[in-house]
């Protein structure tokens, strides 16, 4: 398995050819999962983590079956667990800020589409200068979490298919085709998206994801996509 992969195209491509990119936020852009890490501090992680595993390599295909799943274990937990998540266990993979940097840059819109929950992808937007969010949002009373996720404006929760949704709206609304688009996730639910964007990136992937996708980045940080789509 080689450093950096590509295939379907040609290297370099011009980075002014594209105009919005789609990322996933857990083990992509931070390096946690982080109901693993809501689970672990709870002393719920091996439950957890076996199904989030089992969804990431696509053994559970059915993403909202398996956050449902995960989510009901952690009914009852504090949700101070998630302040402490953020605090002492998330963390930015390497070169994703110099990515989200040097792409907006270039002028591109950026998305963080996660199948994860808003309390961290508000913090991780507004670090890395996202211009459109979408994912879960916890259920929270009585000062602990319900096993349950809020609706909101656009649905429940944030799966492979929403991911492709929302993709196919921010390309709308800034009037560019999916064709100008890059998606870069790491998971299984992350391959609609990368299905319909003009360029799929895995990043430390599993290995369904990262054969299907168009660039495979296996070692180094996230800003060696940029050895492949160059300024200019």
């Amino acid at each position: 398995m080689t450093s950096l992969a590509t295939q379907g195209f040609t290297p370099p491509l011009r980075l002014a050819d594209f105009k919005l990119a789609a990322f996933d936020m857990d083990s992509t852009l931070i390096g946690i999962e982080c109901i693993d890490e809501i689970a672990a501090l709870a002393d719920k992680g091996q439950q957890v983590a076996a199904i989030t595993e089992a969804a990431m390599r696509g053994e559970i295909t059915d993403f909202r079956d398996s956050l449902q799943r995960r989510l009901a274990i952690l009914a009852g937990v504090p949700a101070a667990v998630l302040d402490r998540v953020l605090a002492e266990r998330l963390r930015f993979n390497p070169g994703a800020r110099e990515l989200c940097a040097a792409l907006k840059a270039a002028g591109l819109k950026l998305v963080l589409v996660s199948g994860g929950f808003t309390f961290f992808t508000r913090f991780v937007a507004a670090e890395l200068g996202m211009d459109f969010v979408r994912s879960n949002e916890l259920e929270i009373e009585n000062g602990a979490l319900t096993g349950r996720v809020a609706m909101q404006d656009w649905g429940d929760i944030c799966d492979g298919a929403e991911k492709r949704r929302m993709l196919l709206e921010c390309c709308e609304r800034i009037g560019c085709t999916p064709a100008q688009a890059m998606a870069v996730g790491d998971g299984a639910n992350d391959l609609p998206m990368m299905g319909v964007a003009g360029l799929s990136v895995a990043y430390h992937a599993k290995p369904r994801v990262r054969e299907q996708a168009m660039v495979a980045i296996n070692a180094g940080g996230l800003e060696r996509l940029l050895e492949v789509v160059r300024p200019g």
